[in-house]
């Protein structure tokens, strides 16, 4: 009797042990296959989908030149900083100009005697026609008098000597004339070749614009092509931005566009595409997008980066979903939603694709719930148990 009561225990015991490791395992069964798992949800609604090709590139001016002098000098007055506008025509530097005064001084000099020697060579024109008049008028009187026997052969022979010398001062005297005005040709142009180059001591601004660097100090010696200043014109500004080349056939000018500038990463600008490169980057196989500017954040500064959005596609009051929510199975796009409180994977069709939602265009309807994991989690398989998180 008492052997026999041992026994009972025992296997009471063990199938009691049994039994709490049956339903361990049925528990864990259940939360691991059949147990409700959280998901969060979200309707599908209606909405606009933009699509958008992205770059990054640049703030660059249209027209931007390196301001130095025509010559070689003394930097002796730099009238604009880093930062100053200017206006075209406005003196920005000034270099030495001593011995170009000097220069022009002496042009002026050598045109004055040039126009000097002109009215001198006018007034011997005058006396050798003068006098060439009188030994016409005295050969005649000569060649009368030989006729009367009153004079004889040889003194006709020295009026016409006399007459010959005289024409010949004439002509002397118009080529002394020519030359002295060939002399105030060269001497014009000599003063004029001065005066540009000590004009050129003034360097003045080209246009309308803004200094964006200064190069130079007064007492620099400079030459042609040393760069003074840099300056642009804020007339129009743009972003040079690298794109894929694989999106050159959804571009073209004039498409609208977004700007996001890196000292302003919260704020995002306007522009609109104002240049496309015919050229490709053939390393990188990406070509230049310049998309102009129409409102600069408050902070900015030529050379500073930015990322462009340009719209290549728009769509309004269509049904779209999160791109996030959309899951892909062998090549077919899809959305998990609730059906009947369970978890259902549902075929559906893309339209416009943007930067954070999708269109869809079919498969589901306006209004039906999608279905999300938690973050960390993983989406539950179809048929499972469902109960919602909030997101």
């Amino acid at each position: 009797m008492a052997l026999g009561s041992f026994n009972v225990r025992k296997i009471l015991r063990t199938a009691a042990k049994w039994a709490v490791v049956v339903a361990i395992a049925g528990f864990v069964v259940y939360k691991i296959y059949f147990a409700p798992v959280n998901v969060q949800a979200q309707k599908v609604t209606t909405g606009t989908v933009v699509a958008e090709i992205m770059g990054t590139g640049t703030l660059e001016a249209r027209v931007r030149t390196s301001i130095s002098p025509k010559i070689s000098g003394r930097l002796v007055q730099l009238l604009v900083d880093q930062g100053d506008r200017v206006t075209k025509g406005q003196l920005l530097a000034t270099l030495d100009d001593g011995d170009l005064k000097q220069q022009v001084q002496v042009a002026q000099a050598e045109l004055a005697v040039t126009h000097a020697a002109v009215d001198r060579s006018a007034m011997d024109i005058v006396r050798a026609e003068a006098t060439a008049i009188l030994a016409r008028v005295e050969l005649e009187r000569v060649a009368r008098l030989v006729k009367s026997n009153t004079v004889s052969a040889s003194e006709v022979d020295q009026g016409t000597e006399r007459r010959d010398v005289a024409e010949a001062d004439i002509k002397r005297a118009q080529l002394a004339k020519v030359e002295a005005e060939k002399s105030v040709i060269k001497a014009d142009a000599s003063l004029h070749y001065y005066e540009e180059r000590l004009a050129d001591t003034k360097i003045v601004a080209p246009f309308d614009g803004l200094v964006v660097r200064r190069s130079r100090d007064p007492g620099d010696i400079v030459v042609p092509g040393t760069a003074i200043l840099d300056v642009i014109s804020t007339d129009e500004l743009w972003v040079s931005a690298w794109v894929d080349e694989t999106a050159m056939g959804q571009l073209a000018v004039s498409q609208p566009a977004r700007l996001v500038f890196r000292s302003a990463p919260d704020s995002s600008l306007s522009g609109k595409v104002a240049r496309l490169s015919p050229q490709t980057d053939r390393e990188t196989r990406e070509f230049l997008v310049d998309v102009s500017v129409e409102q600069l954040p408050k902070t900015w500064a030529v050379g500073q980066r930015a990322e462009v959005y340009i719209e290549t596609g728009r769509h309004t009051e269509v049904p779209t979903v999160p791109q996030r929510l959309v899951s892909w199975r062998d090549g077919k796009a899809g959305l998990m939603v609730d059906n009947a409180g369970k978890a259902q994977w549902q075929k559906v069709s893309l339209g416009l694709r943007g930067r954070e939602n999708v269109e869809i265009t079919g498969g589901i309807t306006v209004g039906q719930v999608v279905i999300s994991a938690p973050p960390g989690a993983e989406l539950p398989r179809d048929g499972r148990s469902i109960r919602y998180q909030q997101p």
